[in-house]
């Protein structure tokens, strides 16, 4: 019963607070829409002379239209846009989708044919032939697969770098193996470089260490680098020829037989052999002329002179 009195006491407060309110609300409306008295029956009255002081204790009234809020009037919420990650990824997707679209279908992105430069003896049609890279879309080009195309298919190139930069630009830059020697083999001849790498002439080359050989010489294995051409001749063997080139006779060439080594005829009548190594060329060079002194005082002549190993030089006389 207790509750039911305290209950019913609470209705009765909440009660007297909402009736206040809506005479406060009542009185409020009154003020707002009462009617503003006309003036303009002053403004037809002559103007006084002068401005009559107003006393320092009266007031001058103010009446303000103030809006206030209706009751039956509710705050009207908007739902405000909401973007979620599945819509940011469908734009970001459909963002990307149209770049790849302009940049695989625009000839702005098409590679032009590369622009090559350190070259002595490939012309950059060679190049750009083996590169195949004219038309394609630029930033699908890999340059380390590139340079590999091009070192496989050009033993003369000892280095290479391949630079690609948007939108359409592709230089090379190489560095070209010089020639040194014309070996000249079964009706053909190739060039070979300081480091032994055989690759193909071009042209003639009158400074060239001409040798003419019987035989292919030894088989030589590659490097763990498997863009790096497999040498022709060995390093020692190549020096050998450089030691040897200073003291050919005029008008002979280098003869090479796997048998002798490196050797020429000389004008005297017979043929001369003098090894593979390039160690004590200077000196095989004085044991041959000595041996040779040494057969004319005697009057031999003979048919070959092998000075291969200079401490146990040679003759052959004809069979």
């Amino acid at each position: 019963m207790s509750e039911r009195t305290e209950m019913s006491r609470a209705e009765l407060v909440r009660l007297r607070r909402e009736q206040d309110h809506a005479r406060q609300m009542q009185r409020a409306m009154k003020e707002v829409t009462r009617p503003v008295t006309a003036t303009a029956a002053r403004a037809k009255k002559p103007a006084r002379p002068a401005r009559r002081t107003r006393d320092a204790n009266s007031r001058r009234r103010f009446r303000i239209a103030l809006h206030m809020p209706r009751p039956d009037l509710r705050a009207i919420h908007l739902p405000r846009p909401r973007i979620g990650w599945r819509l940011a990824s469908f734009l970001l997707l459909v963002i990307l989708g149209a770049a790849l679209s302009l940049a695989f279908t625009r000839p702005e992105f098409r590679a032009a044919p590369a622009q090559v430069t350190g070259n002595q003896m490939l012309t950059p049609d060679e190049v750009n032939a083996v590169m195949n890279i004219a038309g394609q879309p630029v930033f699908l080009l890999v340059p380390s697969e590139l340079e590999t195309r091009l070192l496989l298919n050009y033993p003369e190139l000892v280095s290479v770098h391949v630079g690609v930069s948007m939108p359409n630009l592709v230089s090379v830059q190489i560095v070209e193996r010089k020639p040194l020697i014309r070996w000249e083999q079964a009706g053909g001849y190739t060039w070979v470089a300081e480091d032994g790498v055989a690759f193909r002439p071009r042209g003639e080359i009158a400074e060239l260490i001409s040798v003419v050989a019987v035989a292919a010489p030894p088989v030589i294995g590659s490097g763990n680098d498997p863009t790096a051409p497999a040498p022709f001749l060995s390093t020692d063997m190549v020096r050998a020829l450089k030691g040897l080139a200073g003291h050919v006779p005029p008008g002979a060439v280098i003869l090479y037989d796997p048998a002798f080594g490196f050797g020429w005829n000389d004008p005297r009548g017979w043929r001369a052999y003098f090894g593979i190594t390039s160690s004590d060329v200077e000196l095989k060079m004085r044991v041959y002329e000595t041996m040779v002194n040494s057969l004319t005082q005697r009057g031999i002549r003979p048919a070959l002179i092998n000075v291969t190993y200079p401490t146990a030089p040679y003759y052959r006389m004809n069979q």
